[in-house]
């Protein structure tokens, strides 16, 4: 059976659409990916910072209760 030049154009329309929605699936899942890696990376960052600011505070407590400034 012939294609009509519509036909193929039709087609090659589809093929490209396709293409483009591979395309844009490979893209997703590795934009998918990064959230993933930033996320952790991120949850990581504030246990850290979580830690630090108990060790600031630790060190706040052992400091002296007063201090003269004239001194």
């Amino acid at each position: 059976m012939a294609t009509t030049p519509s036909m193929d154009l039709m087609l090659e329309r589809v093929e490209a659409l396709l293409s483009q929605h591979e395309a844009l699936q490979r893209s997703h899942a590795q934009l998918q990916e990064q959230v993933t890696t930033l996320t952790q990376e991120r949850d990581s960052l504030q246990s850290r910072l979580t830690a630090a600011r108990a060790r600031v505070d630790a060190l706040i407590e052992r400091l002296p209760k007063t201090f003269d400034q004239d001194e």
